[in-house]
């Protein structure tokens, strides 16, 4: 019985080898196509310049049919809707057909295209270039025996060749893979403000000249970079899924869009453009609409996470805005006396600024100790936020930092406060006030009572 089982598997082995043998070599001179082992493989489109291409149709593996249109250097899918494209991919497709080339020439004169799957293609390009009166063709059937190629035809021709097979991730593309898949657009350069409600609770940005600040539920300023990033993530999400392009009430209902979850208005002067999120997909993803079309959408829910933040996580940690190189005056109150710095410029060329303590008693400063007082100032940053300043010392500050800078157009104060072992700040005009790091307030008072002598 053990012979016989080992007889069957050899059989198997050497009909699996037959195989390849007869679909890779069959009807080949020695030495493969054109009996030259050594000669380069040949284009399938010889010639053929990615950007010349202007007209695509692509019928994929799953039986969808696409049709693509280049109008005035962008990507319009014209059938079996008319959207946007999505141009990353169809370059990919583009540039794809311009390189692909032919492993080798299976048979030049095949009587049964059943034979490499290409009697009903499982995958079809036609498209047009520049020039072109008729479409032209890429015709790719099933994988060789191997699976490391994909027996293809072109144009009407009857030779059957060789493509190798990781082309087929980039030919083989559903209509949702080539369309724009951008979740809300809008126009980035023009946004002025956002509003952001979810959970309930809404937070609200708008943009002061080059700068953001939060305008509810409290007024202070923005962590720029927060911002621009919420900003950026809106811009770039991407639709995962299109669930339904005409629901109804009760679809809105059934997908958590009736009563949204999440809802951002993003606003560019005039236009507004709104985002609504609702419940979960069964495979966690959550349902999505953009107000200004009509078609639910899914999206990963980590964009539901990120819209789930507070206000307190774009507000801006950097208790001072000045640095040690623009910095031009320094008054430091504590509550043993004022100590004032300012910067004198150098003279001369390639002269180094200094700095002068201005008061008490009037001399010159250590330059390299007043500049790493200033750095650990302007690298203080907040570690949390309060609602209230009760309780916090800064009724009895344990010191007042005041700093001129940008040649003295901008003034900033920051008071700060102890109770007990915690370090509190405030700064005027801002609710509340921050934790902030004793470690730091400690080098700064040291290094101050060095220069105050």
């Amino acid at each position: 019985m053990r012979g016989l089982k080992s007889t069957l598997a050899l059989v198997v082995v050497l009909a699996g080898l037959g195989a390849y043998i007869y679909f890779v070599t069959w009807k080949q001179p020695p030495g493969g196509a054109g009996g030259d082992s050594g000669k380069k493989q040949e284009k399938v489109f010889a010639s053929l310049e990615s950007d010349k291409i202007e007209e695509i149709k692509v019928s994929s593996a799953s039986g969808e049919s696409t049709a693509l249109k280049k109008d005035n250097g962008s990507w319009q899918m014209t059938q079996p809707i008319t959207v946007k494209a999505d141009d990353s991919e169809v370059s990919g497709i583009t540039s794809a057909l311009s390189s692909v080339e032919m492993t080798r020439v299976v048979d030049e004169n095949p009587t049964n295209l059943n034979d490499y799957g290409l009697s009903n293609p499982r995958i079809q390009l036609n498209f047009k270039a520049t020039g072109d009166k008729d479409y032209r063709k890429l015709l790719i059937g099933e994988k060789s025996p191997t699976g490391g190629d994909l027996f293809a035809k072109r144009n009407d021709e009857k030779r059957v060749f060789l493509i190798p097979s990781f082309q087929e991730s980039t030919f083989n593309k559903s209509t949702f893979d080539l369309r724009e898949k951008t979740l809300l657009k809008f126009d980035r350069d023009k946004v002025d403000s956002i509003d952001l409600t979810a959970g309930g609770k809404t937070t609200a940005f708008a943009k002061q000249g080059t700068d953001w600040k939060i305008i509810k539920p409290l007024d202070t300023r923005a962590d720029f970079s927060a911002v621009e990033g919420l900003v950026g993530r809106l811009q770039s999400a991407q639709m995962k899924s299109i669930v339904s392009a005409e629901p109804t009430p009760e679809d809105l209902k059934k997908y958590g869009l009736d009563k949204p979850e999440t809802t951002v208005n993003v606003k560019a002067g005039s236009a507004t453009a709104t985002l609504v999120l609702g419940a979960k997909t069964p495979d966690n993803m959550i349902y999505a609409r953009d107000l200004s079309k009509p078609a639910v959408m899914t999206v990963e829910s980590a964009l539901a996470d990120e819209l789930k933040k507070g206000a307190d996580e774009f507000r801006r940690k950097d208790l001072f805005e000045f640095r040690p190189y623009n910095a031009n005056r320094v008054e430091i109150a504590r509550p043993g006396g004022t100590v004032v710095f300012e910067r004198v410029k150098g003279q001369g060329e390639n002269a180094q600024d200094k700095w002068r303590r201005v008061s008490p008693n009037a001399a010159d400063a250590d330059r390299d100790k007043v500049e790493g007082m200033l750095s650990r100032l302007s690298n203080m940053r907040a570690s949390a936020f309060v609602e209230s300043t009760a309780k916090t010392g800064l009724d009895k500050p344990a010191m007042t930092v005041v700093v001129k800078f940008d040649d003295g157009k901008k003034e900033e104060r920051v008071t700060f406060g102890k109770e007990g072992d915690i370090l509190y700040a405030s700064r005027p005009g801002e609710p509340g006030a921050v934790k902030a790091d004793t470690a730091d307030f400690t080098e700064v008072n040291k290094s101050l009572d060095e220069l105050a002598k």
